[in-house]
């Protein structure tokens, strides 16, 4: 979602300087690639680069690219194949062994439901959406490109209707499964591939306490774009002037902490106040709302000290409330500083998002990434 944010800033001072702008995707990869579809990148005609579809490899290669359809005023789709050993013949060494297929697509700004505008409307609310390309391997057909928003129940498009229709019940499955997928269309005889993608609000972190331990990790969530608040009771620590990069900073007693938050689906709580008492009344809180990531930082004996005493007050864990606490937080990778402990949680957080167990990826067999394969051909 950064990514996206820092593109929508880039095409802004773009359209203030009076520069043409193309947006290069990656909509679809055959094994091994360093970006995953939905990865994104804005090109200016002064050759200014924002987002990236590689590890640096494709970038050079994928700037003429985005000249050309400029230029054009035409989507194009590059299909870069490193299956071949010899990938000096594209003149990118890409160094993955993979196929990777980059869309780009020209900015009109005066066009209906241009890439730009749908990616804008995409980030302006927290909500899930599935943002729909169409692209077609016939590099002959146009390419119908970044085309559909879907949130909330409405669809905004400027495809015809007999699309919509040929593509809709695709999206509303990504919606309510909260999965992207490839599909093929058959329209007319034509074959078109849709790269479906369900896009999810950044996640949202809020964390209890604001000592010096904090700051940290608020600039390591920062750098990843989630949404952070800093809540503590203490004034003289919780100002915006020690937590800057922040989105909200809130005072606030335990027991009014949820009262003055709007959270959601991807809201997720770490409490480091070092304030036992604290701890464990927003604990309480928690486990009674139910929110799935409950982040506690100590150690083990003072969590079983904390849930001694909810079950003394009549409160009995179910095993889904035990099994939101993450406690102690953090993946054991042996830190000790507050820089350390920050990677930690934040590594734990975000194999916990994505389902995966933290461990070295030197000891995975399957797919580091995951693929959907290509699915349902629609007539």
């Amino acid at each position: 979602m950064k990514e996206i944010k820092n593109i929508l800033a880039a095409f802004q001072r773009a359209q203030a300087e009076g520069k043409r702008c193309a947006l290069a995707t990656v909509v679809h990869v055959e094994g091994s690639s360093y970006r995953r579809p939905g990865a994104r990148m804005l090109v200016t005609d002064d050759g200014q680069l924002t987002g990236a579809i590689s590890g640096g490899c494709l970038e050079g290669d994928a700037l003429q690219k985005a000249m050309f359809a400029i230029s054009q005023q035409r989507n194009k789709l590059v299909i870069y194949d490193t299956t071949d050993d010899d990938d000096l013949r594209f003149g990118v060494q890409l160094g993955c062994n993979g196929i990777v297929y980059i869309l780009f697509e020209p900015i009109d700004p005066a066009r209906p439901a241009h890439p730009i505008s749908l990616l804008a409307e995409l980030v302006a609310e927290r909500r899930d959406a599935v943002l729909t390309t169409l692209f077609s391997l016939d590099r002959a057909q146009e390419q119908p490109g970044t085309c559909l928003l879907f949130a909330d129940g409405i669809t905004r498009t400027a495809l015809p209707d007999s699309w919509q229709t040929l593509v809709q019940m695709d999206v509303q499955a990504a919606y309510d499964d909260r999965l992207s997928a490839f599909k093929e269309y058959r329209p007319e005889g034509h074959i078109f591939n849709g790269f479906i993608e369900f896009v999810p609000p950044a996640p949202s972190v809020v964390i209890a306490g604001a000592g010096n331990d904090v700051l940290p990790l608020v600039d390591m969530l920062s750098m990843l774009g989630w949404q952070i608040t800093v809540v503590d009771g203490r004034p003289q620590y919780a100002t915006a002037m020690r937590f800057g990069k922040a989105d909200k900073v809130l005072v606030a007693k335990a027991d009014q902490v949820l009262q003055q938050l709007t959270t959601d689906a991807q809201t997720l709580f770490v409490l480091m106040t070092h304030n036992y008492n604290y701890d464990l009344r927003l604990l309480r809180e928690l486990l009674q709302r139910g929110y799935p990531y409950i982040g506690v930082l100590g150690p083990r004996k003072k969590l079983e000290k904390m849930l001694g005493e909810l079950a003394g007050e009549g409160m009995h864990l179910t095993d889904g409330q035990r099994a939101s606490i993450h406690s102690p937080i953090g993946l054991d990778i042996g830190a000790e500083t507050a820089e350390e402990i920050a990677v930690s949680i934040v590594a734990e957080i975000r194999a916990w998002l994505s389902s995966r167990s933290g461990g070295s990826l030197k000891n995975i067999r399957q797919s580091i990434h995951n693929r959907p394969a290509l699915q349902a051909t629609n007539e």
